[in-house]
């Protein structure tokens, strides 16, 4: 296992916060490890007649429109499935009263502390008042039949790797 022999915070962002570490690897070998530390990540699967709840929305990080589960980032210090269920409601108007945890990962291991948490939600209801979104996202709903999901994930279609591993997930499990 290697050790931590030094850290440098090398940017303290909103989002992310980044430092150069120093470690000592196995072999006695000296060296460098930058990582991104991150507070996490929840997701939201939803699963109705055999259509899954999903969000377009436009991500400047790629460039690209993309379908995901509803999904968002971790306050410090909030409880996974308590922000799921925030996201769900500020992304789609629904809750739900039934929820457990479907799948955790880590999305990218070699850089990034980041650990996403997806719970599948069952007992759905749309809120008459939900809360808002972000005022930055500009998102569209939508139900699509979760083999066409499948069908769009294999044509490259779907790219976000949550979203990826929720299909899966619910098509292995018969959701």
């Amino acid at each position: 296992m290697e050790k931590k022999l030094d850290s440098k915070i090398i940017y303290d962002g909103v989002v992310l916060h980044i430092t150069k570490d120093q470690v000592l690897c196995d072999n006695g070998e000296v060296s460098y490890r930058e990582i991104v530390h991150h507070t996490g990540g929840i997701g939201a699967l939803v699963i109705k007649d055999h259509k899954i709840l999903l969000v377009k929305q436009y991500r400047y990080s790629v460039s690209l429109d993309t379908l995901e589960i509803p999904a968002g980032k971790l306050e410090e210090d909030e409880v996974p499935n308590k922000a799921a269920l925030r996201e769900l409601e500020e992304e789609t108007g629904y809750t739900a009263s039934d929820i457990h945890l479907a799948l955790k990962f880590l999305p990218t291991p070699g850089y990034s502390s980041e650990m996403i948490y997806v719970y599948h939600m069952q007992s759905i209801s749309r809120l008459a008042h939900p809360k808002a979104g972000d005022s930055d996202e500009s998102i569209e709903v939508l139900w699509l039949d979760l083999d066409e999901a499948y069908d769009m994930v294999l044509k490259g279609e779907i790219l976000d790797g949550k979203t990826i591993l929720s299909i899966m997930y619910a098509l292995k499990n018969n959701i």
